[in-house]
């Protein structure tokens, strides 16, 4: 199938803003501008509106009236795909992994307030043993059988989303956002050097490097890695190379790309995925400081850490023009784990105090 015959709906606004960070740009003698896609205008934001506008078609094409995703517990994919079925009229559910927290924070109460169903799969009795993969393997097959069971007796029909939405028909949404960037970028009169955005279950980085191949841009895009152990299983760039290529394949773009074209940084997961860790937090505060903008701690502020570290390095030399992916995730800081990470450096207990 031709890309142009795939049909998707169009939710949200019709584009994001380009915005250039002035009090970065002379802090690091860079040319940063960042491309906003937390402001997209649905369901407080996020880069994976681009996927599910395609996904969520298909869906209602196939004529299911439930969409089912998996996740994290504060998984942002979950409350975008909650928030796309609450428009639509649909029903939402998000297997999540991990027990059920002792209260809800960050997504999950939006997640609520989407009316979504949150289905967890507690994995605390073998979350350390030595095949804890393969058990929640084991876990997911059998929940969501489970759930897909439950639906299909109540007369309803589930569309599978997989993590991050991100297969090869919701990687197009970012092939679409090249174009979206190259005409903003053309208003601009900008030529970019480098554009830099998380690496996570890859969907758009596979989707911007397609399109960026389709259009022949000489620009370099970086992937910074915040999810994937890379010393542990170096296997997986080839894996995540087959996914890029089935994008071209399936839709007939007719690009290949090569482990050679691929940037991927894959250090700046430092901690871990989603663990806190004082770099990420320092460089997320600082950008608050000077530029007002928010970035999260398991997906933007790690990606943005990343680039400052580039910059450091001189791997991005002074003056380029670079493009920062802001792909959303404001509701993680305030999820339970980043919360208490972050009281002893922004809550000391010490703050001023007038009475009468």
């Amino acid at each position: 199938m031709k890309k142009d015959e795939v049909k998707r709906f169009n939710l949200g606004l019709e584009k994001t803003p380009i915005q250039r960070l002035e009090n970065v740009n002379r802090d690091l003698g860079v040319n940063l501008y960042i491309k906003r896609d937390d402001l997209n205008g649905l369901g407080a934001g996020g880069n994976k509106l681009r996927k599910l506008n395609y996904l969520a078609k298909d869906a209602v094409q196939s004529g299911c009236n439930v969409l089912l995703t998996f996740g994290g517990v504060q998984t942002n994919h979950g409350r975008m795909t909650a928030a796309v079925a609450a428009r639509l009229g649909l029903k939402s559910c998000i297997i999540l992994n991990g027990p059920p927290p002792e209260k809800a924070t960050g997504n999950l109460i939006l997640d609520k307030m989407l009316n979504s169903e949150l289905v967890f799969m507690d994995n605390s009795e073998f979350k350390n043993a030595p095949d804890a993969e393969e058990k929640m393997n084991v876990l997911r097959e059998k929940t969501l059988k489970s759930v897909i069971k439950s639906y299909e007796e109540n007369g309803d029909k589930v569309y599978i989303i997989p993590l991050g939405g991100s297969n090869p028909l919701g990687a197009l949404g970012y092939v679409d956002a090249v174009d979206e960037i190259e005409t903003q970028l053309s208003e601009m009169h900008l030529d970019l050097d480098y554009m830099i955005t998380a690496y996570g279950s890859i969907g758009t980085y596979a989707g911007l490097i397609v399109g960026s191949r389709m259009r022949n841009h000489n620009y370099k895009l970086i992937g910074m890695n915040v999810l994937h152990d890379f010393i542990s299983h170096p296997e997986l760039l080839n894996e995540h190379l087959d996914y890029i290529n089935d994008i071209s394949r399936m839709y007939d773009l007719g690009v290949t790309i090569t482990s050679e074209d691929l940037w991927i940084e894959k250090e700046t997961i430092r901690s871990g995925y989603n663990i806190p860790d004082p770099l990420t937090q320092e460089r997320v505060m600082y950008l608050a400081a000077r530029e007002a903008i928010f970035l999260d701690y398991c997906y933007t502020g790690k990606a943005f850490s990343g680039l400052v570290d580039l910059v450091n390095q001189k791997k991005i030399p002074r003056g380029s023009n670079i493009l920062f992916m802001h792909t959303g995730g404001l509701p993680g800081i305030f999820s339970d784990i980043h919360e208490d990470a972050m009281q002893e450096k922004l809550w000391s207990g010490n703050q001023k105090v007038f009475t009468l």
